[in-house]
């Protein structure tokens, strides 16, 4: 096994020294067990005992377990329950921290990799990934084989370190609890990866680190493109393929309103090219694509519009008795003026 003592006296506060483990490749259930063990002659705390798991060669960040303010009385037991498995490895780093006007002696021994599964520290099962749209609440579920006590302290740890507290936790059996955390981590595109971690009485349960991955909902890069017009239909192509932001895309629509209107209607598209009916004639409409990704939240702000105007109606004549009505449309004024003009037959 390894071991580290450190003799406190004379140090000042701060002060660290790090024993390093070999890096670990385990492909099954292990546990990590050690004693440590803290003395001082006027029975004041010589220091603090830190141990990080620092996975794949990533940051230190914060302590998995620690103990501070004590002194032993002789060597403690406790276990690490690690739930990296191969192709990831991890380091374990134990640190002693220094107090100034403390002497004593802070020392550890017999660290020992074991092929079965921790007798007192809970081993998580596999944290999943989990996928949100920007600005939707992103949640992680930490299930644990074990026992859950009140006197557990459960967190969800970042890569760089930051630690945010479960808040929900449930006992699923006799065997197994979960815990659930929300992550605010989601106002922007972005991958961070979180795992979960918890202190029992026996020792500290860690888990796999999981991805949270923040996605930017689809917005078209240009503008619908105008295919035909007529005086009550306007042919456009959506134009979706190119876009900003993600995919995949599993919603097309195309939104129009007249310019000088304040209502919009929205269609939904399930063809390469759309036709927009019953439009009035000679009138300037903006349309719109909007596009949506899975998840909730997924739908992006619409893309750039394309204006045009609609034809216009043309001439239609009508006969009645022996007068001739010949309607001849100004579409600017449709359809008042139509009706202003009045021919003898």
């Amino acid at each position: 096994g390894s071991f580290m003592m450190v003799n406190s006296s004379g140090r000042a506060s701060g002060q660290k020294a790090h024993l390093l483990l070999p890096t670990l490749k385990e492909n099954d259930t292990h546990c990590i067990d050690f004693h440590y063990y803290f003395s001082s002659r006027d029975r004041s705390s010589p220091g603090a005992l830190n141990v990080y798991v620092k996975v794949n060669g990533g940051p230190q960040g914060n302590p998995v377990w620690n103990v501070s303010g004590v002194v032993t009385e002789g060597w403690v037991k406790a276990e690490l329950a690690i739930s990296t498995f191969w192709p990831h490895f991890y380091q374990v780093i134990f640190e002693s921290v220094s107090l100034k006007g403390h002497p004593g002696y802070i020392a550890v021994d017999e660290v020992r990799v074991l092929a079965h599964p921790c007798r007192k520290a809970p081993h998580f099962l596999r944290l999943q990934n989990v996928e949100v749209n920007v600005g939707q609440n992103a949640t992680f579920q930490c299930i644990a084989g074990g026992k859950w006590s009140q006197h557990d302290k459960l967190w969800l740890q970042q890569w760089n370190g930051r630690d945010t507290a479960l808040m929900v936790t449930r006992v699923v059996n006799h065997r197994r609890f979960s815990a659930t955390v929300s992550v605010a981590d989601t106002a922007q595109r972005s991958v961070s990866k979180y795992r979960c971690v918890i202190r029992s009485d026996g020792g500290s349960g860690v888990s796999n680190y999981a991805e949270l991955i923040v996605k930017e909902p689809p917005t078209p890069i240009a503008p619908p493109e105008l295919l035909a017009v007529g005086a009550t239909y306007l042919w456009i192509k959506p134009n979706a393929n190119s876009i900003i932001g993600d995919g995949p895309i599993i919603l097309k629509e195309v939104e129009y309103r007249t310019t000088t209107g304040t209502w919009a209607e929205t269609h939904i598209v399930d063809s390469p090219n759309y036709k927009l009916w019953h439009l009035d004639p000679d009138v300037e409409y903006e349309i719109r694509v909007l596009l949506t990704r899975p998840g909730e939240g997924g739908t992006g702000p619409p893309g750039p519009p394309l204006t045009t105007r609609t034809k216009c109606a043309g001439k239609i004549f009508f006969f009645f008795s022996r007068l001739h009505y010949e309607r001849l449309c100004c579409c600017q004024d449709w359809p008042s003026s139509c009706l202003s003009v009045t021919n003898n037959s």
